[in-house]
């Protein structure tokens, strides 16, 4: 296919494809999966090779949020049945941060659900990310609270974290549909100051909130504007007891398009496979390892993930093989920039990839399945990309974390 050499060519070269042409992934049908697959695969090895990063997530701080993104289940009004749990004590969370390490995690993600931090939470996070370091002194450390205020991101970074999430979600022009307590400047805002503050800044998005195709494409165009060296792709998992409880738009197939589109736009970052891979993925996980070149080990902030164990065996038996803690995970050009701009993981090259702000960290709608369904926008049926959603929603997939962080129960990673 004429277009896929193009593309491919392109991400070789590092050189990012028109919009017309992003779009054109997202159109081509299911027979053509196989070679959207192999193509952005070529991309993802050049750069990355058969390695996959692990990130560990810590949900510091369960439900309670003020803020009411339509997408997650920790927000104002949510009557979704999860954990709900004020911050946990820095030996907590070292204590949940050491489980995924020791299952390979070369990242642990501290995410709070709220607004954003006040001064004392900045200072909860530092003592925690000090008691994390120092039972391991190479682990790399991310931080997800919601928007910053001035000054706090520097006070992250001298804390010793490496990098900082916030989630963009959907492009502009929608993202007054999803949430109407904050903007999407806010947003923008924040990934600035986290990297204007010398913090490897990793955003990203989530899919299947109903979006166009033209806003899949808008989103992932702005994180690359915004230079983010991790772009965390979440799907959506309708939430009962959340305004899109409804919304069941997604296939494996059309993952994997949305995956590829990603890696073309951003043939040289960290793309990471985050919320909702097991449920809409499904068996076709390993495919999803061809594109993306990192991934969440275990649970996520209010659902239950797959069991640790067999993210690894799903790895090995892909061919691939875990990066370890020695590995830079960004390409050398890559680590160079952030070494001259000085930002702080610059030579662990990673970024985190959560979700953010309100809903951070692959926690978007994880609890229960949802009630019913709704048909595919008409633009994405005519564009060919999908016959339709699911005829049956996968709710033995769907669990509540009742384990881990904020529990007297063991993780599974």
């Amino acid at each position: 296919m004429d277009l896929l050499d193009t593309l491919t060519a392109k991400g070789l070269r590092r050189e990012i494809p028109t919009r017309e042409e992003a779009l054109a992934v997202l159109a081509t049908t299911d027979d053509e999966i196989l070679d959207v697959v192999a193509a952005a695969g070529r991309v993802r090895r050049q750069w990355f090779g058969r390695r996959v990063k692990l990130n560990y997530l810590v949900n510091l701080k369960s439900g309670l949020c003020p803020e009411d993104c339509s997408y997650c289940s920790q927000r104002l009004g949510s009557k979704a049945e999860i954990l709900k749990y004020t911050w946990l004590k820095p030996e907590q969370a070292a204590e949940a941060a050491a489980a995924g390490l020791a299952g390979g995690a070369k990242r642990v993600c501290l995410v709070a659900s709220g607004r954003g931090p006040t001064d004392r939470d900045i200072d909860r996070v530092a003592d925690t990310i000090a008691a994390i370091k120092d039972a391991n002194e190479a682990v790399e450390v991310c931080a997800c609270l919601g928007l910053l205020s001035d000054n706090q991101a520097e006070r992250l970074k001298a804390a010793g974290a490496d990098a900082y999430n916030h989630n963009l979600n959907t492009s502009e022009g929608t993202y007054g549909d999803i949430t109407t307590t904050h903007t999407y400047a806010d947003r923008v805002d924040t990934v600035n100051k986290a990297h204007g503050a010398g913090l490897s800044a990793c955003s990203g998005l989530i899919a299947g909130m109903g979006e166009s195709d033209e806003d899949l494409v808008d989103v992932v165009f702005a994180l690359r504007e915004l230079d983010s060296d991790s772009v965390p792709v979440n799907f959506l998992i309708p939430f009962e007891g959340t305004p899109l409880a409804k919304e069941w738009n997604l296939t494996p197939q059309r993952c994997l398009r949305i995956l590829a589109m990603v890696r073309f736009v951003c043939p040289d970052v960290e793309v990471r496979i985050a919320g909702g891979r097991e449920v809409h993925l499904r068996s076709m996980q390993p495919l999803g390892l061809h594109i993306a070149n990192s991934i969440f080990l275990g649970d996520y902030l209010t659902s239950e993930g797959q069991a640790g164990q067999a993210d690894l065996d799903m790895i090995a038996d892909a061919g691939f093989e875990v990066e370890g803690a020695g590995q830079v995970t960004l390409p050398r050009h890559r680590v160079d920039a952030a070494e001259a701009a000085g930002h702080a993981c610059a030579p662990a090259g990673g970024a985190c990839g959560s979700g953010g702000g309100c809903g951070p960290c692959g926690g978007h709608g994880e609890a229960a399945a949802a009630a019913g369904s709704a048909p595919v926008a008409a633009d994405d049926q005519e564009a060919g990309a999908d016959s339709g959603p699911n005829d049956e929603l996968r709710s033995d997939l769907v669990r509540v974390r009742r384990r881990g962080a904020g529990t007297e129960l063991a993780p599974n990673a």
